[in-house]
């Protein structure tokens, strides 16, 4: 379908020097068991394009869902008007649109596709975590999901690229939540943190199997846990909740876009300036932070990004130091060139590509769990993000998270309910301590980031071991 489209397209584009068309198709099924009630599985497909032209500096685009010769020509049309509009008022460096010349294909690995289970085998699996999670009548709500995603794109341009890559998504999840008087607590499991590209056989590496009864055991000991202490403290925070600090702290401030003030108006600026880049002490030498879609099995991996350019790992911070930005060659330019890398991407075929994170990951250390929670005389393990709050600057930052324990001597001990914790996140990072080894490294993301005007909700994919920060102030919620 693509193919005829992109034939239909070439048909009837002439006399445009410059321009890209971005097909997308996408599949999605969601399946769900609550309170052991099969729910009514979800199914929905989109199909569209993006037309961009470039005339002189400046470039304009349009998407369209009818793929029609009629369909595709109003595109045409809409997307030369508004570049002939915005000519002689465009940034600096928005006229590279269909230079990209690589011709390639690209396909999620995938070792146990989809349809290899059927509908029934699905929900069963789903209806057994659903049985293994209500444990106890204090369990008042829970809930088995699954659901799963395919997602074609196929970019051309005029200087004759043809790009198509094929994603395979998958998202496991559980959750679980108890209540005792007024007192409700939830825990969770996967859902958006263990969301990942792949096909059934994530499902092992993220012991969806095995976890449901954990989980609820977990939500009946946070009710009877007391309040989380109000100090500061060493904090040993484990990776589902390493995805939240490094998206909101790392991921977001040095998007290069934002730092040039396209987000202020929306999602908020950055504490980062373009000028840091090279020079400024992101974190304690313990920091190394990865830029990475060849990482197959995040969310975020690909080949190419949106515009055409190779996805290649790229460092970002390097023993504390910021080294690079996450902005795309446009952005690169606007700035003088400053280093970036291949992120430019679109949420759908109705969204222009702008600067994203993409897979941006901690590096590993040396440490393994055990030595991180002997490094603790007094602190508290920090396990999945419960709420956060930023401001716009990307800098203060508030964040909770479902699950705590508190570290004494050098051992995990009483579990305490509501952990909160704030910082500054150009402080923050320096007073890492500890990483934690390739044992204790988890691979996740969040396929909600948000983004843009017209918002864009996109696949982001992160990477930490556990980490050990000192000097935390640490409180307790409501």
């Amino acid at each position: 379908m693509l193919e005829d489209v992109s034939k239909r397209f070439k048909h009837l584009i002439h006399g445009v020097d410059k321009w890209s068309l971005r097909l997308v198709d996408t599949h999605h099924e969601g399946l769900s068991v609550r309170q052991d009630v099969t729910q009514p599985p979800r199914h929905s497909r989109s199909t569209g394009a993006m037309v961009t032209i470039t005339v002189d500096d400046a470039s304009g685009y349009a998407a369209t869902c009818d793929l029609s010769e009629r369909g595709l020509r109003a595109a045409i049309g809409a997307a030369g008007n508004w570049a002939k509009a915005c000519k002689g008022h465009a940034l600096a460096g928005l006229g590279d649109t269909g230079t990209a010349r690589q011709k390639a294909h690209y396909r999620s690995p995938v070792a146990q596709s989809w349809d290899t289970w059927s509908l029934k085998q699905k929900l069963e699996l789903l209806r057994h975590a659903s049985r293994s999670l209500h444990i106890s009548p204090q369990i008042v709500d829970w809930e088995a999901t699954l659901a799963y995603r395919r997602q074609q794109v196929l970019l051309l341009t005029a200087a004759g690229a043809a790009i198509e890559q094929e994603f395979f998504f998958l998202y496991p999840g559980m959750r679980a939540t108890a209540n005792q008087g007024t007192r409700t607590q939830n825990r969770t499991h996967g859902s958006a943190d263990l969301a990942c590209q792949g096909g059934l056989e994530q499902l092992e590496r993220v012991g969806y199997a095995r976890e449901a009864q954990r989980v609820s055991e977990q939500a009946l000991q946070l009710l009877a846990a007391p309040n989380c202490p109000s100090a500061r403290m060493r904090a040993l925070i484990l990776p589902s909740q390493m995805v939240l600090q490094v998206h909101e702290t790392i991921g977001h401030p040095l998007e290069l876009d934002r730092m040039l003030g396209d987000e202020r108006n929306y999602a908020g600026a950055s504490f980062v300036t373009p000028d840091m880049i090279g020079s400024y002490r992101y974190g304690s030498e313990h920091l190394n932070v990865t830029f990475d879609p060849t990482e197959s099995e995040e969310l975020a991996a690909y080949a190419y990004d949106d515009e055409g350019a190779r996805g290649e790992a790229q460092p970002i911070i390097r023993e504390g130091l910021l080294v690079r930005a996450l902005g795309a060659v446009s952005s690169q330019q606007r700035c003088g060139d400053v280093p970036g890398v291949a992120s430019c991407r679109a949420s759908d075929w109705n969204r222009p590509p702008i600067d994203r994170i993409g897979n941006l990951n901690v590096e590993p250390g040396a440490h393994s769990f055990d030595e991180l929670v002997a490094a603790t005389e007094f602190g508290i393990l920090l396990d999945t993000n419960r709420s956060w709050s930023i401001d716009d600057m990307r800098n203060k930052f508030q964040f909770g998270c479902e699950y705590g324990r508190m570290i004494r001597e050098g051992e995990l001990a009483e579990v305490v309910r509501n952990p909160n914790y704030r910082g500054v996140s150009e402080t923050f990072w320096r007073n890492l301590i500890m990483v934690g080894d390739e044992s204790t490294y988890v691979i996740s993301g969040t396929p909600y980031c948000g983004k843009g005007e017209p918002n864009q909700m996109i696949h982001v994919g992160h990477a930490s071991p556990a980490c050990l920060f000192s000097d935390v102030e640490v409180f307790g919620g409501a």
